[in-house]
């Protein structure tokens, strides 16, 4: 078991109000943010920060408020988050991909009283799906189908009758008393994608994240002044902690996009001499395998990524991001778990050997409940100041993820080695059950990456009659190589054990008709469905 205790009082501001007013004194002329709608100094962003809180203050909005935020990355989106944030308002951030369903679920079940929405982002149309869910929308607010929902705020030209025009919200802002809030309180309500058809929101505070958010940046090495690429979505984890507030508690700054392109993603990067990037395996794939990459003078010192050991290794080696560093966390974890350090040697880093973060203790338990020995595979699981305050209102699921001793059960597989450095597996419910081996994808795909034709892999399993599972790939060809799926299985056979090998292989130009998240992740769950699909399964 890794395990550290820590009082994280005094290290560094625990809530937000306390954060960016220590930021914008001590570099109020350093750039905070840069994004599609324009760019922002720390000082600046204060000033605005203080603007946007008293106008949503005089909309009665406080202390322990649940605020629904629809928007895509944008100067903006930074500036409510902190605001709300400032004033003692949850955030709770609707993925911006959710259809009216999934939406309606998210603000009822959250008890979202004020929503501030985009009336549209690229070809989605807000407004729209509000209407659908929330008819009263165009009469007088709360609808009989929201009964929480007591006002809803538009950025943009589509204000429905019962909506507040954003304009009128800032311009509304008074010098009133704003009431303080302390590092024990929620800061977010994150859903998770979730293994179930209804997912979680997760409760998260200014301590946890903020914490979270410290270390995370101290160990990627971040540095005042220094510039981060993070095309993560604002509205998951890795965009708010790792991210906004990241770059929040080093006094860096933010560059970010609407939505994540590889070959735009270089030209900002150079353009704006960014010195970290984050990614994850199919980001650091994009960029690295893009075509103008060659042409891009790029100023990387360093990145962090939840990624494969051999991405890690190419980002170093061909990005020149000598100090990269891996991440291994969840959202119920705020969400960093584990991290490697930037001054720690190449070998170490490229094998994704990763450090608990300080004070927060990881054990790895076997099926049978007990702690498996150094090296030995199990579960993951995790206690410490990063762990959730729980699934807001949803008791049972609490108890059942937390367990009566706090310990937080990831569902992830992983193993310590004798310096107490975690290595992560993947996750439990992806491991292929081959036979009586447990084969997992992400070994397999690691592999796969070193194939010379092979630009990027992903494996699942199939049914099989004798074996139970056996692992499928899918696999991207580098531009200008032809292989042929018995090819690939061949070269595999020489490379892996035998129970490891692919018995199925396809070759693929894109895995976004497949199935893709918003944050650039391959949906396993749709892949392995493909994959029956195609195999008649």
């Amino acid at each position: 078991m890794a395990k550290a205790d820590l009082d994280l009082d005094g290290f560094f501001p625990l809530t937000i109000a306390e954060a960016l007013r220590r930021t914008a004194v001590s570099a109020p002329d350093i750039e905070a943010i840069v994004a599609s709608d324009g760019r922002l100094t720390w000082g600046a962003l204060a000033e605005e920060v203080g603007r946007v809180g008293a106008g949503l203050a005089a909309q009665g909005i406080g202390r322990g408020d649940h605020v629904g935020l629809c928007l895509g990355n944008s100067v903006r989106w930074m500036t409510i988050f902190l605001a709300l944030g400032s004033i003692g308002a949850v955030t709770v951030p609707i993925n911006t991909r959710f259809v009216a369903s999934e939406m309606a679920y998210a603000l009822r079940q959250s008890r979202v009283r004020t929503l501030i929405t985009c009336d549209r982002l690229f070809k989605i149309d807000f407004i729209a799906m509000l209407r659908e869910i929330c008819p009263a929308l165009d009469r007088s607010l709360p609808d009989e189908n929201m009964p929480d929902l007591e006002r809803v705020i538009v950025i943009g030209a589509d204000v429905p009758p019962a909506a507040i025009r954003w304009d009128e919200v800032v311009s509304a802002a008074c010098s009133s008393e704003i009431g303080a809030c302390n590092a024990e309180d929620p800061l977010l309500i994150q859903y998770t994608s979730g293994t179930t058809s209804f997912p979680k929101g997760v409760v998260l505070t200014h301590r946890s994240m903020l914490a979270n958010a410290y270390f995370s940046g101290l160990r990627m090495g971040l540095r005042p002044a220094d510039r981060f690429h993070s095309a993560r979505p604002f509205f998951h984890v890795a965009g708010t902690t790792l991210s906004i507030l990241s770059v929040l508690q080093h006094a860096a700054t933010l560059v970010s996009m609407d939505r994540f392109e590889a070959g735009e993603a270089l030209r900002l990067m150079e353009a704006e001499r960014c010195t970290h990037f984050s990614g994850n395996d199919t980001m650091a794939h994009m960029l690295l395998n893009h075509p103008d990459r060659a042409q891009r003078r790029l100023s990387l010192r360093g990145a962090w990524l939840a990624a494969s050991p051999t991405i890690v290794r190419r980002v170093i080696d061909e990005l020149g991001a000598r100090e990269c560093v891996v991440g291994y966390g969840l959202s119920e974890a705020s969400p960093n778990v584990a991290q490697s350090c930037f001054w720690e040697p190449d070998e170490i880093r490229a094998r994704a050997a990763m450090r608990p973060q300080p004070g927060v203790s990881v054990r790895i338990r076997r099926s049978d409940g007990s702690d498996a020995g150094i090296g030995e595979s199990g579960e993951i699981l995790v206690r410490g100041w990063n762990v959730m305050l729980g699934y807001f209102d949803k008791p049972k699921e609490t108890a059942e993820a937390l367990g009566p001793e706090g310990w937080l059960a990831t569902g992830d597989l992983g193993s310590l080695d004798g310096d107490g450095r975690l290595t992560f597996l993947g996750r439990a419910k992806e491991i292929i059950r081959v036979g009586g081996e447990n084969v997992s994808p992400a070994d397999v795909e690691n592999v796969l990456h070193r194939h010379p034709a092979i630009r990027q892999a992903a494996v699942v399993g199939v049914p099989e009659d004798r074996l139970v599972e056996v692992p499928a790939a899918f696999v991207i060809l580098n531009d200008g190589q032809s292989t042929d799926p018995e090819a690939i299985i061949v070269w595999a056979k020489g490379e892996m054990a035998g129970f490891k090998v692919p018995r199925h292989v396809w070759i693929v130009d894109s895995f976004e008709t497949i199935g893709m998240t918003a944050s650039s992740k391959i949906q396993k769950k749709q892949l392995a469905a493909h994959a029956r699909g195609l195999l008649g399964l």
